[in-house]
C-alpha cells in the first residue's frame, strides 16, 4: 500500500499550489517550419465588432500549427470580395492562400461574408455567408476557422469545440476547486463546479453533453457525471479507498475506472445506466487510468505491475492484458488518437516528464516536449493537438502541442495554476 498513497499523494500534491480562476490566454510557443503561409485581411465592417472575426480566424489558423498568418502591417491592400482581389500583388506576398470577407449589422444581427481563395491558383475555394447573434461571433469566428482548415487540409477543425480544466485557488488547507469548461482557445470560460475538496480526471461523454469527474466533497474520492446543459449531476461511486480515473466508452454507456475496494487499485467498467459492475483486471499492481479504444474493443491502462509505470492494453473479446510500452522506465496515461494507430503519454527521461507518441504498429516512440513536468495529455477529437498540463516557472498551465511535436503553444491563467485539462468531442 506504500505505492499507492504515494502514487495519490503526488495526484493530489500537483493539484494543491496556489491558483486562481480566471479566463485562459494563449501563447504561441513554437511555430512549425512547415506552417503554411495565409493572408488574413481584415473584414470590411468588422472594427465596428466586439469581437473581432478575422483576428480569432487568424489567431485560430496559428495556433494549429499548420498556417502561418501574415502580419496585418504587410497586407498590401484589403480587398473585401474575391472581385477586387489581384493575385498577383498576393503571389509577390509568397501567401498562398487568401481570406477576404465582410460583416453588415442587420436589425441587431450579423451577416459574415467570407471567401478563401487560391493564390497560385487564382481560384476561389470557398465562399459561405454566415449569420451571427452578438453574442455568437466567436463561436461564427470559431465555425469559419474549422471550414477554411478543412478545405485546405482535408482533416476537420477542430476549433469550435470545448476543453475542462480544473483550477484551485487559495493556500494550505484554505483551497477552492473549481471545475471550469471553455472555448479551445481558452476564451469564454465556465465554473461548472466549486468545492472545498479537490476535483479531478474529468472526462467527457461521446455526445459532449456530460462531464464524469472525481469529487473529494464527501472526505474521499467518488465518481460522478454532471449534465453540462441542467447541472444535474449524479453520484455513480463511492466505494472504500480509489475511486477515479473514469473514462467513457465510445458508445456513451458505460464507464471504465480504478477502485481499489477490493484491494489494489484494478480497471472495472461501469454499465452507467444498471450500474452493474465488472472487474477487469487482477493483479497486485497498481492498475489505473483506464482508455477506450476507439473502437471500443479494447482498453489501454497505466500499470507498475512490471516494476515501474507503463501502459498495458486489455483486449476484451481475449480477457488478456499486454504490455506495450518498452521504451524507458516510465509509461503512463495513454490517450488515443481517433484513428486508434497511436497513442500520447507521459514519459519519463533523465530531463523530467514529457508528452510523447507512440505508434502502435510500429512501437516507435517520439518524444514531442521538451518541458520536464508534463502531465494529463488530452487528445484534440480531429487528432491534431495535444493538450496538457505543465509547470512554468512555479506556475501551473496547461500546454499544447502538435501531434508532430512541429508547434507549441501555452494557456496559461494570468493568476495562478491550472491542471486536468480535458479536450471534448466534437460539438455537433
Amino acid at each position: 500500500m506504500k505505492r499507492l498513497k504515494l502514487w495519490t499523494a503526488a495526484l493530489l500534491l500537483m493539484l494543491c499550489a496556489g491558483v486562481a480562476h480566471a479566463e485562459l490566454t494563449i501563447e504561441i510557443t513554437k511555430g512549425s517550419d512547415q506552417a503554411i503561409p495565409i493572408a488574413i485581411v481584415p473584414m470590411e465592417g468588422g472594427d465596428e465588432l466586439p469581437q473581432e472575426v478575422s483576428r480569432i480566424v487568424g489567431n485560430d489558423l496559428e495556433r494549429s500549427g499548420r498556417f502561418e498568418p501574415l502580419s496585418r502591417d504587410s497586407l498590401i491592400s484589403r480587398p473585401s470580395s474575391s472581385d477586387d482581389v489581384y493575385y498577383q500583388d498576393w503571389q509577390q506576398l509568397d501567401s498562398d492562400y487568401l481570406v477576404v470577407g465582410k460583416v453588415e449589422n442587420q436589425d441587431g444581427q450579423y451577416r459574415i461574408q467570407y471567401e478563401l481563395l487560391d493564390v497560385n491558383g487564382e481560384d476561389r475555394m470557398l465562399g459561405e455567408v454566415v449569420t451571427s447573434s452578438r453574442d455568437q461571433l466567436r463561436d461564427s469566428a470559431h465555425y469559419i476557422s474549422d471550414q477554411i482548415f478543412e478545405e485546405i487540409t482535408g482533416i476537420r477543425g477542430a476549433f469550435s469545440t470545448s476543453i475542462a480544466y480544473v483550477t484551485a485557488n487559495g493556500v494550505d488547507d484554505n483551497i477552492k476547486y473549481t471545475l471550469n469548461i471553455a472555448d479551445s482557445d481558452g476564451h469564454n470560460n465556465q465554473e461548472i463546479l466549486s468545492s472545498d475538496e479537490p476535483i479531478m480526471s474529468p472526462a467527457w461523454s461521446p455526445d459532449g453533453r456530460k462531464l464524469a469527474y472525481v469529487s473529494f466533497e464527501t472526505g474521499r474520492p467518488s465518481i460522478y457525471v454532471q449534465n453540462l446543459s441542467t447541472g444535474q449531476r449524479i453520484q455513480l461511486t463511492s466505494f472504500e479507498g480509489i475511486n477515479g480515473a473514469p473514462a467513457w466508452s465510445p458508445d456513451g454507456r458505460k464507464l471504465a475506472m480504478s477502485l481499489s475496494k477490493d484491494g489494489q487499485p484494478e480497471i472495472y467498467v461501469m454499465d452507467v445506466g444498471s450500474r452493474n459492475l465488472t472487474r477487469l483486471t487482477h493483479s497486485d499492481a497498481i492498475d489505473t487510468e483506464p482508455e477506450w479504444a476507439p473502437d471500443g474493443r479494447s482498453l489501454i491502462f497505466t500499470s507498475d505491475r512490471s516494476g515501474n509505470p507503463q501502459i498495458y492494453r486489455y483486449n476484451l473479446g481475449e480477457e488478456q492484458a499486454k504490455r506495450i510500452t518498452f521504451t524507458g522506465s516510465y509509461n503512463s496515461r495513454g490517450r488515443f488518437n481517433p484513428d486508434g494507430d497511436a497513442i500520447f503519454m507521459v514519459t519519463r527521461d533523465d530531463d523530467g516528464f514529457h508528452i510523447a507518441r507512440q505508434d502502435l504498429d510500429t512501437d516507435r516512440m517520439t518524444v514531442l516536449t521538451d518541458s520536464n513536468w508534463d502531465e494529463s495529455p488530452s487528445v484534440a477529437p480531429n487528432g491534431t493537438m495535444v493538450i496538457f498540463a505543465t509547470q512554468e516557472g512555479t506556475r501551473g498551465v496547461l500546454g499544447a502541442v502538435s501531434d508532430d511535436g512541429s508547434a507549441s503553444f501555452r494557456l496559461p491563467s494570468p493568476q495562478g495554476d491550472v491542471r486536468e485539462p480535458a479536450w471534448s468531442p466534437f460539438l455537433d
